[in-house]
């Protein structure tokens, strides 16, 4: 199935989705800060087809988040400084899953400090002040980047408005 081009919206988010939105695409960038770095391995844990995943890590290439090095032997794929900026969203992302897709026997995965292999907080937002804020507590203005655009997103920004509380 052909994925549809997020070029023409004018939106970090689904800028950053045209990249790593695809759900083999997470997980390869997901195998990669675990550790692996050759094809092969890539496709023996997720069990992607060879086509599909030698596709999409040729366009993580492209896109700067994955380094191919080719020497004797085999081609190793490593993370990017950009690749590693995206460690923060992958947390973020399986916290959610631990709070929302729970496992009936517990956390899949726990991440910790590799100096004292403490867990590690939760992902969350904070203030400038340093204060943690509630979603309801956050909003988006419009920047540089999107002033003088039109379309449904940027009238969506402009007039936002927070989802009503929900009751109980």
């Amino acid at each position: 199935m052909k994925l549809k081009s997020f070029e023409q919206f004018n939106c970090s988010l689904a800028q950053t989705l045209s990249v790593i939105g695809e759900h083999w695409t997470l997980l390869i960038i997901r195998d990669a800060f675990f550790g692996l770095r050759r094809f092969e391995q890539f496709q023996k844990d997720l069990g992607i087809a060879r086509n599909m995943l030698s596709d999409r890590l040729k366009k993580l290439v492209q896109a700067g988040i994955l380094e191919k090095s080719e020497g004797p032997g085999h081609a190793e794929y490593r993370l990017t400084e950009k690749g590693l900026a995206l460690q923060p969203i992958l947390i973020a992302m399986t916290h959610w899953g631990d709070a929302h897709m729970p496992h009936p026997k517990g956390k899949r995965l726990t991440f910790v400090d590799r100096r004292d292999e403490k867990p590690i907080k939760k992902a969350a937002v904070y203030a400038a002040d340093g204060r943690r804020l509630k979603p309801r507590e956050i909003k988006a203005r419009p920047g540089p980047g999107l002033l003088n655009e039109t379309g449904s997103f940027t009238q969506a920004v402009a007039a936002q408005e927070l989802p009503s509380e929900r009751p109980g």
